[in-house]
């Protein structure tokens, strides 16, 4: 089983250029990460920055997030609204060319909280461009499904009604967050059992704080030995919140 380290939510208390080097150290060699810039179109500067940070520690960009907003606001997507599918769109391309760069094949696109103008038609659309983008430098965007409980907006909280989305857009696939679903009851070895298939992706931390396996109810033991003989062979992404510091969090990796 190969693990990468998420970013965004590992080893914050570093700036972001320098969080690559961090995971390496740790003895990763893949990592993800939400949409790191402020806007959907960040400057030549700000991707040759990171660019450089990801080459330079020697790990690879497994997973990476379109532009979603302002997440630490409650911003959770943009396809899914008529007044941010402009922003959405503005964000494809450049996404795409970064993944493109760091030989990222996993792009996700989080749907967007229900809004006044939320328009599902216009989701798909914006979903099956961005399909098609990522797959002319052979990636693959993939949907997920959040808890209700700390996202009460969002509309996607179960794998059923992600695969809803997924089975109306060609060429996408199922970002399967054991966090997210635990949460929301979802047998988690069962789903395993029955759509290991469609996964593009899978993310985990413990319930029901979020943090590392071992800080929660779930057995992520069997879990990831259901995992491991299932027909999901790609990467499994650490995206929980450490409980310590970041570097003391991955003593768990041991018992699997």
């Amino acid at each position: 089983m190969r693990y990468d380290v998420n970013l965004s939510i590992l080893f914050t208390e570093l700036p972001m250029l320098d969080r690559p080097a961090a995971a390496a150290r740790a003895g990763f060699d893949a990592v993800e990460m939400w949409w790191p810039f402020d806007g959907p179109t960040p400057t030549d500067m700000e991707l040759d920055a990171l660019v450089t940070a990801v080459n330079d520690a020697g790990v690879q960009l497994v997973g990476l997030n379109f532009d979603a907003g302002h997440m630490p606001s409650g911003d959770r997507g943009l396809l899914s609204s008529r007044a941010t599918s402009r922003r959405f769109r503005d964000n494809i391309d450049v996404a795409v060319g970064l993944a493109d760069l760091l030989d990222c094949k996993v792009l996700n696109a989080l749907y967007g909280n229900t809004t006044d103008d939320t328009d599902p038609e216009l989701a798909l659309e914006n979903l099956a461009l961005a399909a098609k983008a990522a797959g002319g430098v052979g990636a693959t965007v993939v949907v997920e499904a959040l808890n209700d409980i700390e996202n009460a907006r969002y509309p996607i909280t179960s794998s059923r009604q992600a695969f809803d989305v997924l089975d109306q857009v060609p060429g996408t696939a199922f970002l399967a967050d054991f966090y997210h679903l635990a949460r929301m009851g979802e047998d988690i070895p069962s789903l395993i059992t029955s759509h290991a298939g469609r996964f593009g992706h899978v993310q985990i931390a413990d319930v029901p704080g979020r943090g590392q396996p071992g800080t929660g109810e779930l057995d992520y033991r069997a879990i990831l030995r259901g995992l491991a003989d299932s027909p999901y062979q790609g990467p499994v992404g650490l995206e929980y919140r450490p409980v310590g510091p970041s570097e003391d969090s991955f003593g768990w990796l041991e018992a699997m």
